[in-house]
């Protein structure tokens, strides 16, 4: 069976270690696709490097909500140069974040996400949202602007997942829906269909159970894949595959 890991951080300090150890591992370990994700401006060159250094490794650049503050006065451009490297599919993790007081207001953090679909869109590429106690201003957004892309991570109810399949837009999980009392992940693995989910972990964070609270990486979404058959009463080979398609469909990457 193979894997794709449609929303990654291998270029993150908890991997500085063994960062090229592990990445060059996974082939080996049945992983076809890694989506690395940019968060803050110095990520997005870290994303781009990993993906110049190995097959397997794609890049998403964009500015998380979380790291808008010590953004460069240029960084829009600078997301947009990179835009232009053939391993850029992708414009994130961009989005809403409204847990963290600390983050920029909410309306700047509104306007980064615009421009950010905005650039998506010129560019022909699909953008990777983060969604965080934001759910009803990302969805105003998403409406207005349409673009194709995915909602990481996604934490929201049945509704808001089959309102976002309507405008297009695919459907990530991960660890999460091993968790103890994953009711409404469960709800959502149930009932997205299956041409638009995409596999993911947020590695090196969200591992599943049994690895709870260690460091996360892109094979142990075999165990996703199992919890989300289990509730829809197919294999896991079922979940991956469909995981495998998807993520290539979305990012144009042939197989």
């Amino acid at each position: 069976m193979q894997i794709f890991d449609s929303h990654a951080h291998y270029d993150a300090n908890a991997f500085r270690a063994d960062r090229e150890e592990v990445v060059a591992s996974l082939p080996d370990k049945g992983v076809c696709g890694i989506i690395n994700c940019g968060a803050s401006m110095q990520g997005c060159y870290d994303s781009i490097a990993l993906a110049e250094g190995y097959p397997h490794v794609y890049a998403a650049v964009g500015l998380h909500p979380e790291d808008l503050l010590d953004a460069p006065q240029d960084w829009l451009k600078q997301v947009e140069q990179l835009l232009s490297h053939p391993k850029a599919v992708a414009v994130g993790e961009i989005g809403l974040d409204y847990y963290w007081k600390e983050n920029a207001p909410r309306e700047v953090q509104q306007a980064a996400f615009a421009a950010q679909m905005e650039l998506a869109a010129a560019h022909d590429l699909p953008v990777i949202i983060h969604d965080r106690d934001a759910h009803g201003d990302t969805m105003e957004l998403l409406r207005r602007h349409r673009p194709r892309g995915v909602l990481h991570c996604f934490s929201g109810s049945v509704e808001m997942m089959r309102e976002a399949v309507s405008l297009g837009l695919y459907i990530g999980l991960g660890g999460a829906v091993t968790f103890k009392n994953a009711r409404v992940p469960l709800e959502v693995a149930r009932e997205v269909p299956l041409d638009r989910l995409l596999t993911e972990t947020d590695c090196p964070y969200m591992a599943p159970v049994p690895f709870r609270g260690k460091r996360c990486d892109s094979t142990m979404i075999a165990y996703t894949a199992a919890k989300i058959a289990e509730v829809r009463g197919i294999t896991a080979a079922e979940v991956l595959e469909a995981g495998v398609r998807n993520a290539r469909e979305l990012f144009g990457i042939s197989g």
